[in-house]
């Protein structure tokens, strides 16, 4: 079986991302970039009612605008929208400004409900109005249960009984959704902003009723998914009808307004959870109730599920006796979409909440109650190597003892995440020229996390050359197939399929050459032997290179101003399991970014709708609150490279435990549990009794 070099030099070291020029010079063309000759902007028509019938849309006099060169429908004849932003109809044209001006000229005839419901408590009352005509907001829940719940809650020596909330997060990457699409005679060319090439390509085929290979997806940069960007979206197609229409190329690229209603988010979720233990701390029943909301549904580009409303619980700890009920609520607004890790945020949350809350109950510290219950060896080693560098011994005293106005606090908490092994259909191919320039082909995107610069430091490694001596050409659906980047498993698809394309390159070179060594100083000599002729090698996903399932612990110390409320984050200690590491640096990026994400998560994120017209009333980076530079703290990063298990994703669990070790930190900090994200100065002055509870608490 094949096996990673045992003393590697690039590999589980750090190597400056090969594509930093482009991004620091400007030279990086993103979609929005693309200037295709004769090329116009697109803009979407969006519902301005959260539930209406349409019955007509006049596009006679948007047509006639000075400058615009194409009108399309949404959807043809009679059609319901059932959200404040759903889509209409699109317009081309050669500015903004005629854009505008044709928008506002179609006339659009609705029978508009004046009935909706945005809230997912109020969507749950029997008297709520319904999102869908003949089906119920909320369906019958899903039960699963194992043991006898019931039988075990009177043996418990401790029982806590909470109350754990968390809001819609929207996925706020910084290059909005969408395309530059060019349809001509010989096919569509599409310049996405998307995390999966060849699910855009496949989105687009079937929308517009193409052939595959007419259907062309270029992404050469991309700022950013979470998780919404797998399809097309109906902004691709579209993008693609007016390309058509209008007979030139076409950008569309959203609003920040537009990301705010339409493209996805996280969805809420409300965690009715009871748990209960032995006197010694062993877990020993756990019954849940939760409800969250996924809009109007999971979303048709939800990237293969991840959209819905279901969490996983209990979880990551052991329980003998279990019953957890869960169902989705509709409501008038945009679909989920998968996001970084999906269920598991608010799953991590809503359980570390409960067990900190248990451990307070039972006199324990919760750190000693986490290694009683926790089955997985690998996140005991972490918790125990983690509270030893983060001082959790000396730091750790009984919630809400901390002194003065501004207290401080500690708290924990864990991670799962299964991934995958990598997409065993990735493949690849290089070509190795006469002069010994190699250049790497592979149908995978790099939506910012890395991936060129792991092809490439994998492709020195195996080869004896150097990571700059390494061309790496992705984001293309003319090169062989690539898997998308989601649920952690882009780097265990792509490693062990360049690891394969540079064992066949040398025993080929070898073979051609004559040479019984072809790595390093020695390939440039064989490659001269080629003659004029370059040699192409295709290679393919091999097993026994990756595996699955990594683990994570995170420690967090906050501060609380009780005057003003305000929560200070300052200190994060990560430890995460990481198989073979490629490449330090940006796995360590990669970590960063979880947590400033899991920061966010638990202070400042939560989209707000109107209850009286359906729309998003914070649909921007000033309303919409994520953080800035001044709130990341000390972020400390401890990998544990575990080479026997080959290469695992790490982009899922690195956000997971962050807003559960912030929540446990306030709670140790206060004294007073603050159930509901994000945790706001409002609530915690509320949590205090210094104030009233905030109406969206």
């Amino acid at each position: 079986m094949s096996s990673w070099p045992a003393e590697p030099k690039y590999i589980s070291h750090s190597t400056a991302r090969v594509d930093a020029p482009a991004k620091l010079t400007g030279s990086a063309r993103y979609s929005s970039d693309i200037q295709e000759k004769g090329w116009l902007y697109g803009m979407i028509l969006r519902s301005k009612w959260p539930s209406a019938k349409v019955t007509a849309v006049n596009l006679d006099k948007a047509r006639a605008i000075p400058g615009i060169k194409a009108v399309v429908v949404a959807r043809e004849a009679e059609f319901n929208v059932r959200y404040y932003g759903e889509e209409i109809a699109a317009v081309a044209g050669t500015s903004k400004q005629a854009c505008l001006d044709a928008l506002r000229a179609i006339e659009v005839k609705a029978e508009v409900r004046h009935e909706f419901v945005v809230n997912e408590t109020e969507a749950l009352k029997a008297d709520s109005p319904r999102v869908w005509d003949n089906a119920p907001n909320a369906p019958t829940p899903h039960v699963h249960e194992n043991g006898n719940v019931d039988t075990a809650f009177p043996g418990c020596a401790a029982v806590i009984e909470g109350f754990y909330t968390t809001a819609v997060q929207v996925h706020n990457p910084m290059e909005t959704h969408g395309n530059t699409v060019s349809w001509t005679d010989e096919g569509v060319t599409a310049w996405a902003s998307t995390q999966g090439i060849t699910s855009v390509r496949d989105g687009l085929a079937g929308a517009l009723q193409l052939d595959h290979s007419k259907v062309r997806v270029i992404t050469d940069f991309m700022g950013g998914g979470f998780g919404a960007k797998f399809g097309p979206g109906v902004e691709g197609v579209l993008a693609a009808k007016l390309s058509k229409a209008a007979g030139a190329p076409v950008r569309l690229m959203l609003t920040r307004f537009d990301e705010a209603l339409a493209v996805g988010n996280r969805p809420s979720s409300f965690q009715k959870i009871k748990i209960g233990a032995s006197a010694d701390g062993l877990l020993q029943a756990f019954d849940a109730e939760n409800y969250g909301t996924a809009g109007i549904g999971g979303g048709a580009d939800a990237g293969g599920g991840g959209g819905g409303a279901d969490i996983p619980m209990p979880y990551i700890y052991k329980v003998p006796n279990t019953r957890v009920k869960q169902s989705a609520v509709a409501i008038n607004a945009g679909s989920a979409r998968a996001f970084r890790a999906p269920g598991h945020p608010p799953a991590s949350y809503g359980m570390e909440s409960a067990m900190d809350d248990l451990a307070a109950k039972l006199a324990m510290d919760p750190l000693e109650l986490r290694l009683k219950n926790d089955p997985s060896e690998i996140r005991q080693r972490e918790y125990k190597l983690g509270a030893e560098k983060f001082g959790w011994k000396q730091k750790y005293q009984k919630p809400g003892s901390s002194p003065g106005v501004v207290k401080t606090g500690i708290g924990c908490a864990g991670a799962a995440w299964g991934g995958s092994r990598g997409d065993r259909n990735t493949q690849g191919d290089a070509t190795i020229n006469p002069d010994g320039s190699i250049e790497f082909r592979l149908g995978v995107q790099d939506l910012g996390t890395g991936t060129k610069t792991v092809i490439a430091v994998v492709a020195a490694e195996m080869l004896g050359l150097k990571p700059e001596q390494i061309t790496v050409r992705v984001g293309d659906t003319n090169f062989p197939y690539g898997p998308g980047s989601g649920g952690s498993t882009t780097c265990p698809s792509v490693s062990p399929t360049v690891f394969d394309i540079c064992t066949k390159a040398l025993e080929q070179l070898q073979t051609q050459s004559g040479m019984a060594d072809v790595r390093g100083e020695n390939w440039f000599a064989a490659c001269k032997k080629l003659g004029v002729s370059p040699l192409v090698v295709h290679g393919k996903w091999q097993p026994g290179l990756s595996t699955d399932h990594a683990c994570g612990v995170q420690f967090a110390e906050v501060e609380v101003d009780t005057e003003t409320g305000l929560v200070t984050v300052k200190k994060i200690l990560g430890v995460h399991d990481c198989g073979l590491i490629i490449n330090q640096i940006t796995l360590e990026s990669q970590i960063n970014g979880g947590i400033i994400s899991g920061m966010g998560y638990a202070l400042y994120e939560e989209r707000v709708m109107d209850d009286l017209s359906g729309v998003v009333l914070n649909p921007n980076f000033e309303t919409y609150k994520l953080p800035g530079i001044a709130d990341v703290p000390d972020i400390e990063i401890v990998l544990i490279n575990m080479p026997e298990r080959g290469v695992i994703g790490i982009g899922e669990p690195a956000t997971v435990a962050t807003a559960g070790a912030i929540a446990n930190a306030v709670f140790n900090a206060i004294g007073v549990r603050v159930s509901s994200l994000p945790i706001t100065p409002a609530k915690i002055l509320a949590a205090l009794g210094k104030v009233p509870p905030p109406v969206h608490a």
